[in-house]
């Protein structure tokens, strides 16, 4: 078997057997087959395809090429849930513990963001103390126990992938179907879940920037899900706008905590019910999407939500009087509202340009060794629809590093429309996929 053979395959439209792939992978992985003829490969994949075998093919060989995960000491289906990202998504902050408080098992590996805000850990590490420095006995024993345990991501889960990605990203061959859900799916499928609910992000300030182009994603997850034997459903919900009003690490811990006691942000709360609606009916907690709803907000109104959320952080190492006093999390020095200029209603929010501006406040990571500040960040004050008046805040800035403050409110200027009339609020849901059909409703 040759690369250069297999290269030509693809590139005249052929399909790539089993076995091939997994010489490829295993080649690359081990520094075989050069990076120059793996970035013909992904080329020739970016304009030819894949179809839904070779997809799940590829997805289990770079799963397969470092460390899988076993959880089968875990007792019950371990549900996990992966969104493609955003701006403001703290689902997983919200989601965790009220799955874990319904009973359902929540084993989460997570991951440190690059982009707008930190990632899940990033997050929760604004807690003082808080770790995901577990052994593998104690992430079991948390779990087993009170249902719930976050650690990092090892360099050992699907190196494949890792490699790959660096070489996609370098090569213009990032936004192709196949390679995206088979290096989204290869991860999940190490990590060792039963089951895996795909929260698809679209619209301006994700990923997939077009409801057909996310549609087309979440089907090609589900797929390969369903193909190596794993429940697999994805929901492809709005980012158009940032989801909630938080945007930045410590800010978005304080609203899951506000979410948990039943006053977050409306959007959060019912993204976050769709999701671990079918977190629970995939783990059989439940018969259908209604029950499940309808014991999730038992959840948050008796407390058992916020409960589970205290429970977790101390038994990592954080503060859990922190959940009640939120005001211990860390606080920026200065707060500078961002002001309308005019009356009207909020049109559009430009997601995207409203998570730079977090990210350049500090929030996030322009490059990987950057620094975090935890404190920072953006809250927005209107949502599309709001209406506003001349000199009311559309968003307050928490700032501490105030070197970039001009250059960051000049270009939040840009990322708010008002218009004259009255505006609709846009849809939060588009539509589920699983693997019998796609439902879409707008």
């Amino acid at each position: 078997m040759r690369m250069y053979d297999l290269i030509r395959k693809k590139r005249d439209g052929e399909t790539l057997s089993k076995r091939e792939i997994e010489y490829i992978v295993r080649g690359f992985t081990d520094g075989l087959i050069p990076d120059y003829q793996m970035a013909a490969l992904a080329m020739a994949i970016y304009f030819r395809g894949m179809d839904s075998r070779e997809t799940a093919d590829l997805t289990m060989a770079m799963a397969a090429s470092g460390e899988m995960v076993d959880l089968s000491s875990i007792e019950g289906v371990k549900v996990d849930k992966h969104s493609t990202g955003g701006v403001g998504d703290t689902t997983t902050l919200v989601l965790a513990p009220l799955v874990a408080a319904a009973g359902v098992p929540v084993a989460k590996m997570s991951g440190r963001g690059l982009g707008h805000t930190g990632g899940t850990i990033d997050k929760l590490e604004s807690i003082p103390g808080f770790s995901v420095e577990l052994t593998e006995e104690q992430f079991v024993q948390n779990v087993n126990t009170m249902k719930l345990a976050l650690i990092g991501q090892t360099g050992e889960i699907a190196p494949a992938d890792k490699k790959l990605y660096a070489l996609r990203d370098v090569t213009a061959t990032v936004d192709t179907i196949p390679l995206i859900a088979s290096s989204i799916m290869s991860k999940k499928l190490a990590a060792g879940a039963d089951a895996i609910v795909l929260d698809v992000k679209t619209g301006e300030g994700a990923f997939m920037k077009t409801q057909e182009g996310s549609f087309s994603l979440a089907k090609a997850m589900v797929d390969i899900g369903t193909q190596l034997g794993r429940k697999t459903i994805a929901v492809v919900s709005d980012m158009n706008q940032p989801l909630g009003y938080a945007i930045g690490n410590a800010l978005e811990v304080k609203e899951a905590i506000d979410t948990l006691q039943g006053r977050g942000p409306g959007d959060l709360e019912e993204l976050c019910l769709e999701l671990g609606s079918h977190m629970l009916v995939l783990a059989g907690r439940v018969p259908d999407q209604d029950a499940a709803k309808d014991l999730l907000r038992e959840l948050i109104a008796s407390g058992a939500g916020l409960e589970a959320l205290k429970r977790f952080v101390q038994a990592q190492g954080g503060d859990p009087s922190v959940i009640d006093q939120p005001e211990r999390l860390p606080q920026a020095k200065r707060f500078e509202p961002f002001l309308a200029g005019e009356d009207g209603y909020v049109s559009y929010i430009h997601a995207e340009v409203v998570g730079t501006c977090a990210m350049m406040l500090g929030a996030g990571r322009e490059r990987k060794d950057s620094v975090i500040d935890l404190a920072v960040g953006i809250v927005l004050k209107k949502k599309v629809g709001d209406p506003v008046k001349k000199g009311e805040p559309l968003a307050i800035l928490h700032v501490n590093d105030e070197s970039r403050l001009d250059e960051t409110l000049a270009l939040l200027r840009g990322s708010f429309e008002i218009h004259p009339s009255p505006v609709p609020k846009p849809p939060l849901i588009y539509g589920i996929v699983t693997s019998e059909k796609i439902d879409r409703y707008y």
